[in-house]
């Protein structure tokens, strides 16, 4: 038994002197746009044999289609196609929530078509009064669904969790303490009063954020010939994360009190890179919204701003593709840019968030994103972006594009909600 507890606490010793080692080996984040190097960034409308994108037709039959795989085989990794026999199983119903105002229900997602691990469970509010289909916002959050609302009524996740204290996050695992502790993120009267539903689900139900080989989580159901971890070009964490939306999109088509023709996916940080991929890959989401995402989110690789593929691939090895590690240090080798992640999503809104003290995830960098996908936005024949030159703090571009900076750090504020609600009814109000 000592020889065990002294073997433990070496490898608990060598752990910590590795990820210290790696942290004192972390490049410096470089903060001066004089020190931003020259780049050229790949063409979204010209094709890989050098032919200029000039119609919608060869948009979609031909780059479309060629950019959505290089991001697949070089950024975010293959994902599987949808389950053939998923179960949807409603756990639980109140029609008077919110003092009145909403429906909230539970819904747990079986991927297998059986009522064993993992499965995905579904927090959905909607207006009680409605008297016909709504439209609805799509998230992921990071600490459980019962997070969002100060709800003892909500299911208490029994999933793994990130360590924090502030959470109620005991040993990884959730506490009555975590109840409603992501409440400001997430305005779930205000986002009823709108007339819009919300659907919230916790991302470690698809699979836990840390790097444990993908053995958990939904990739081993995948795993083929035997392999016990993806591909070198197969989906990582993140790609999980965006496939788990989508098949949360196909029990929303089934469910008749929901608008499935309107919903809006976003995401926070890690989560808004998730959106955007979701959005890039299905195109049932009806309008994509990145919020902070940063680096392998709406920032340009290129610009070497803040968190670079150096920092996020060694910090985070399991979110994206190993095939990514090939782009450390050589973001101009890559094949394909941020601002293509974003053009992926025409010609359908889309909207970035920035913060003005989030330096780390590149404000100007996520601006440039959505300029440079701008063309792509034209050549469908949507009004575009509309802008040059970054806004304002706190001054919102609202066209078939949205972009704001607004003052404060890297959160979700009720700032960003007003202008996310404000956008979804610029489009989907009358259509």
């Amino acid at each position: 038994m000592k020889r065990l507890l002294l073997t433990t606490s070496i490898v608990f010793a060598l752990f910590l002197i590795c990820s210290q080692t790696a942290r004192a080996q972390r490049p410096k984040p470089n903060y001066d746009e004089a020190k931003v190097p020259q780049f050229t960034l790949p063409d979204p409308l010209l094709t890989s044999d050098g032919k200029q994108v000039d119609s919608a037709e060869l948009w979609w039959k031909v780059r479309r289609p060629e950019i959505l795989r290089l991001f697949e085989n070089e950024v975010y990794g293959k994902s599987p196609a949808a389950p053939n026999n998923m179960l949807f199983e409603v756990t639980s119903q109140k029609n008077d929530a919110l003092n009145g105002k909403a429906i909230r229900k539970e819904v747990s997602i079986y991927f297998t078509g059986k009522k064993e691990e993992p499965r995905m469970d579904l927090l959905i509010y909607l207006p009680a009064k409605a008297t016909k289909p709504v439209p609805v916002f799509m998230g992921l959050n990071f600490y459980g669904n019962h997070t969002i609302a100060d709800d003892p009524e909500i299911t208490l996740s029994t999933k793994w969790m990130r360590a924090n204290q502030e959470k109620g996050v005991v040993n990884n695992r959730a506490t009555e303490k975590s109840r409603g502790t992501s409440a400001s993120r997430w305005p779930v009267e205000q986002i009823i009063d709108r007339g819009y539903g919300l659907v919230a689900i916790y991302c470690g139900d698809i699979d836990p954020d840390y790097d444990d080989g993908f053995q958990n989580g939904v990739h081993a159901l995948f795993n083929k010939d035997g392999k016990s971890k993806p591909a070198a070009d197969e989906w990582g964490t993140i790609a999980a994360w965006a496939w788990g939306l989508s098949r949360a999109m196909d029990y929303l088509e089934t469910d008749p009190q929901i608008d499935h023709k309107h919903v809006a996916v976003m995401g926070h940080s890690r989560l808004g890179k998730t959106s955007l991929w979701a959005g890039a890959q299905d195109q049932r989401f009806a309008l994509v919204i990145s919020n902070d995402s940063g680096c392998g989110g709406a920032a340009l690789s290129r610009r070497r701003f803040g968190e670079t593929l150096n920092v996020i691939n060694n910090a985070f090895p399991h979110w994206f593709c190993d095939n990514f590690n090939k782009y450390i240090d050589k973001e101009d080798e890559l094949p394909v840019d941020q601002h293509m992640l974003v053009a992926l999503v025409a010609p359908r809104p889309v909207y970035v968030a920035s913060a003005q003290e989030d330096q780390w995830a590149d404000p100007r960098g996520e601006f440039l994103s959505v300029l440079y996908a701008e063309p792509v936005y034209k050549l469908l024949g949507t009004s575009g972006f509309g802008a040059k030159e970054m806004p304002d703090v706190n001054q919102p571009i609202k066209q078939r594009m949205g972009y704001h900076i607004r003052t404060g750090k890297h959160d979700v504020t009720d700032f960003d909600w007003r202008q996310y609600l404000d956008f979804a009814d610029q489009h989907f109000q009358g259509s």
